[in-house]
């Protein structure tokens, strides 16, 4: 990778994907597991997996019956 390119993507790492006939380069994180926890900050709020899971729940029988609601 041109080095250019690096400075301009801000990184040293990429990421190469195999498509058969055509690549694609992209940028990735330095430090993926850091990356991962910026994504997922704040996620839960502090709630118990099993809270989490009722939640979740409900939240699916709620699209459900919306669903259900629209025909």
């Amino acid at each position: 990778m041109p080095a250019d390119v690096r400075k301009r993507w801000k990184t040293r790492t990429v990421s190469v994907e195999d498509h058969g006939d055509s690549i694609v380069v992209r940028p990735a994180p330095e430090d993926p597991i850091a990356a991962l926890r910026g994504i997922f900050a704040g996620y839960g709020d502090g709630l118990s997996s099993e809270e989490m899971r009722r939640r979740s729940r409900e939240e699916e029988a709620e699209a459900e019956d919306r669903k259900w609601d629209a025909n």
